[in-house]
Order: structure tokens, then C-alpha cells, then sequence
């Protein structure tokens, strides 16, 4: 990784307006793909999509703020730090979906943790509930990023 061309973090950078719309872009095209999937009997793939959508709303989120990030652990601490500093009002539990920790003893999961259990796993189908509140939550961050950006 030393080697590479690209770094493999965060790093300081100008604040870029034009890429932090890209990423959003992006976002709403990761949720239209999840309701695509969804819709299509590909609850498993729905996930997935769900979780990148989140995850370029933090990199539209950097973005405005000057970073770039090319690790998912670096993007969410940088999310947490700038809600920290005051600098953006996100509720915590956005932050909490994409964090690979256990929550086993408040008895839901996280984003990640349903991500790598129906990308790598055998179950093609994801309960109703957790395909609800996910679809939520994609739209409440979309939201909130779309404000912070056209600030």
C-alpha cells in the first residue's frame, strides 16, 4: 500500500462543491438501485446498495469540508469529528449504522454488519423491517447531506 500512487486514508484537501454533488449523485443513484433491487426480489443486493448510498453522503460530506477519503473507518471518524466540532448536525444514529461494532445487546444491526451478511453469507432475503428502515434512513441522510452541501 506504501507504494501506491493513491493514498489509502484521509487527507487535507480544498473544499470541492462540484464533487461533493457527484457524490450525491451518486448516493441517490445507490438508492435507486436499492429500491431496483428490492423490487426485483434482490432484498440481499438492496444492502449493499443501502450502505453505499450512506456512504457517499459522508464522502459529499468530506468533500465540502476539504477532504478526500479513501477508507470507510477514516470517513466515518472524520464524520464524527466535524459533528463533534459543530460543524454539522447529523444524528449520531447515521453515524452508528456504518460502524462495523457490535450492538448484539441492543439487538440491531448495523449497516455494515448487514452488508457483509448478505454479500458474503447464503440468506437472499432481507425481512421487510430491516429493508424499511434502511430505505429510511438512506432518505433522511440524503436529506441532511443535500442541506450541509447547498449551505
Amino acid at each position: 500500500m506504501n507504494k501506491s500512487p493513491k493514498h489509502r486514508g484521509l487527507i487535507k484537501a480544498e473544499p470541492d462543491l462540484e464533487k461533493a454533488k457527484k457524490h450525491i449523485t451518486k448516493a441517490e443513484h445507490n438508492l435507486r438501485a436499492f429500491l431496483y433491487f428490492d423490487k426485483g426480489g434482490f432484498s440481499d443486493w438492496s444492502v449493499s446498495a443501502g450502505f453505499y448510498c450512506i456512504y457517499h453522503c459522508f464522502l459529499a460530506i468530506a468533500a465540502k469540508f476539504g477532504y478526500e477519503s479513501r477508507n470507510q473507518s477514516c470517513t466515518i471518524a472524520l464524520i464524527e469529528l466535524l459533528k463533534e466540532n459543530g460543524k454539522i448536525n447529523i444524528d449520531p444514529k447515521f453515524i452508528e449504522m456504518l460502524k462495523s461494532e457490535d450492538y448484539n445487546e441492543r439487538h440491531e444491526s448495523t449497516v455494515i454488519e448487514l452488508r457483509e451478511e448478505y454479500a458474503y453469507g447464503i440468506t437472499t432475503s432481507v425481512e421487510r423491517a430491516k429493508i424499511t428502515k434502511l430505505i429510511e434512513a438512506c432518505k433522511d441522510v440524503l436529506d441532511i447531506t443535500k442541506e450541509l452541501v447547498n449551505k
